[in-house]
């Protein structure tokens, strides 16, 4: 069969490839893949930035955002041949942690995780793949189109999980959420906020494409200038932080209401230099009761949440999500990034 290989730290590595069709083992369902979602940690892995391949092996089959139809089950299993489903991207180490010995290896601390189509296991983005039953998450069948936004989804998913467990630290009772980013994590964290009620406003850079009618089609504002513009007299009581962007990182970390909460989602490039106020910043934080938390990853809980929430959603709203879709053999033009581009997608099936 085909798949999507790489060898990774190698730059230009990258390309479709025969390996040997999987085996499911006991307890595994085999799936035919469907599509693939493209992401900046696939794009950096080409790119030759990190990644690590299966013990042994030289190559990695890359991807992580899955979608795929189950073509055998085991017997006593909840998943039945024909259903939607989607594969866990993290497991959690063998020693175990504390974290990952209870479900939540998305908070591993000693770092001897594995992740599909990142670290030391093969990805999902081959013809057919295998994954455990209780590593695989059944959607609607109704999400056929958009499935594989179900992976970005559980990051803010657990993002909002996890702003909500902190907030019960006090009677918090938020109101207004600003999203810093409008690319696909920024808008799933934005449609999240719309579908609790909130206030949602969205900082990007851009001026035109879809973005800016993204954000309006859910009912809240776009803004395209700085933090302090976008905040304006009423500073919000949540700010997911989407970018990565440096400034805006800090930036973000002064601007919410007292006792206000900060996640931090995108992820920085090293070996940028900054100017910042380092005292003015912990200040404010101190003073005001606020918290500042970085959030990667999700475990079985923020699958179901994000499962949850792409079945409550338009699904005319998240088709127009993905702005291309490409074959496996035109891979490489969905690694480039063109300027209106939200979430590229493979296709897997012929």
């Amino acid at each position: 069969m085909l798949a999507l290989t790489v060898v990774p730290l190698k730059q230009g590595s990258a390309e479709v490839t025969e390996v040997p069709d999987p085996e499911p083992a006991d307890g595994e369902l085999l799936v035919d893949g469907m599509a693939l979602g493209v992401c900046g940690t696939d794009i950096e892995i080409v790119a030759g930035d990190y990644g690590w391949a299966p013990e042994g092996e030289q190559r990695l089959i890359l991807g992580h955002e899955s979608l795929g139809r189950v073509r055998e089950a085991p017997d006593g299993s909840d998943f039945s041949s024909g259903d939607l489903v989607v594969g866990v991207v993290r497991r959690p180490d063998p020693v175990p942690c504390v974290p990952c010995g209870r479900g939540e290896f998305d908070m591993c601390r000693n770092g001897q995780y594995t992740e599909r189509g990142i670290k030391q296991r093969h990805g999902y983005g081959s013809e057919r793949w295998t994954v455990e039953a209780d590593y695989a998450v059944k959607i609607d069948p109704s999400l056929e189109s958009v499935g594989m936004l179900m992976e970005p989804t559980t990051i803010v998913a657990k993002a909002w999980d996890h702003i909500g467990r902190i907030g019960s630290r006090y009677t918090f009772e938020p109101r207004t959420v600003l999203v810093t980013g409008a690319g696909p994590i920024g808008l799933l964290a934005a449609m999240l906020g719309a579908q609790r009620g909130m206030s949602v406003n969205v900082l990007d850079r851009v001026t035109e494409g879809p973005k800016p009618q993204l954000v309006e089609d859910l009912g809240a504002t776009y803004h395209s200038g700085s933090v302090a513009d976008a905040v304006g007299s009423c500073k919000p009581d949540i700010i997911i932080e989407a970018t990565g962007v440096g400034q805006l990182v800090f930036d973000a970390m002064q601007e919410t209401s007292a006792g206000g909460i900060t996640c931090l989602t995108g992820v920085s490039p090293t070996g940028r230099e900054l100017s910042v106020d380092a005292g003015a910043i912990n200040r404010d934080l101190v003073l005001e009761n606020d918290v500042v938390f970085g959030s990667v990853n999700a475990n079985l809980r923020h699958y179901k949440l994000a499962a949850e929430a792409l079945t409550k959603a338009d699904r005319s709203w998240l088709e127009r999500l993905i702005t291309r879709r490409l074959p496996l053999d035109r891979f490489q033009e969905a690694l480039d990034r063109k300027p209106d581009d939200v979430k590229v997608v493979i296709e897997l099936a012929s």
